[in-house]
């Protein structure tokens, strides 16, 4: 069976620990994801969801692996929209590393199927936007303003 992946690579002005901080926590979220944040108490093996601004769960999963502030794997599904659900689980790995004065951010989004996964599709377009914001919060104290974009789209 194959992989349908996606990959993506940031440099961020920041430290490895402000990164973590902000890929964990509900309030540095929010400034990023368009109001959603994480809800999880970060251990390996617990559940873990990404929640709407208005309380909708967005996408469920596990804690797989983590390594602060270093790497974070958690097993993820989509819950709002049954066709993506339906695809199943997906894998999303976080890496982060100093590289000089920066740190690096690669975020590799996979499933093991053969052929595509709507997930996958979704997050291609979706990490590029999340990611973004979550660059400029950390750089300039701001992060980007929402968009009407969807992974939908």
């Amino acid at each position: 069976m194959s992989k349908a992946s996606f990959v993506y690579v940031t440099y961020i002005r920041t430290t490895p620990e402000k990164l973590w901080q902000a890929l964990t926590e509900p309030e540095f979220n929010r400034q990023y994801w368009s109001g959603a944040h994480q809800e999880t108490d970060w251990k390996k093996g617990s559940p873990w969801k990404l929640v709407f601004a208005d309380g909708r769960v967005a996408d469920s999963g596990e804690i797989i692996d983590i390594d602060p502030p270093r790497r974070l794997v958690i097993k993820w599904r989509n819950e709002f929209f049954p066709d993506i659900k339906a695809d199943g689980f997906t894998r999303c790995t976080f890496e982060i590393e100093q590289v000089d004065d920066v740190t690096k951010l690669t975020i590799t989004h996979e499933a093991e199927v053969d052929g595509p996964h709507k997930l996958i599709d979704g997050v291609s377009k979706g990490w590029p936007l999340v990611m973004s914001s979550l660059k400029s919060l950390l750089e300039t104290g701001q992060g980007l303003p929402r968009t009407n974009e969807s992974p939908r789209d």
